[in-house]
């Protein structure tokens, strides 16, 4: 999911008429995509592993995640 994704989910949820600027409907998505980012990072860190290696390419995974921002 990305910033343009939640615009879009947004405003067919009706948050268009709610916010009375798309600057402000923008912040919110830019806000939304950066939280659910950090929690996917979250979710590959936290992994329990069983070698360095996995560990290692779980800490690529969130650091490329955490990149796309």
């Amino acid at each position: 999911m990305d910033r343009d994704d939640i615009i879009r989910m947004a405003r067919e949820a009706g948050f268009d008429d709610f916010f009375a600027r798309d600057l402000a409907l923008e912040r919110f998505a830019t806000l939304v995509a950066a939280h659910e980012r950090e929690a996917c990072a979250r979710i590959a860190e936290d992994r329990p592993t069983f070698t360095r290696y996995a560990e290692e390419v779980l800490e690529d995974v969130a650091k490329l995640i955490r990149a796309r921002g």
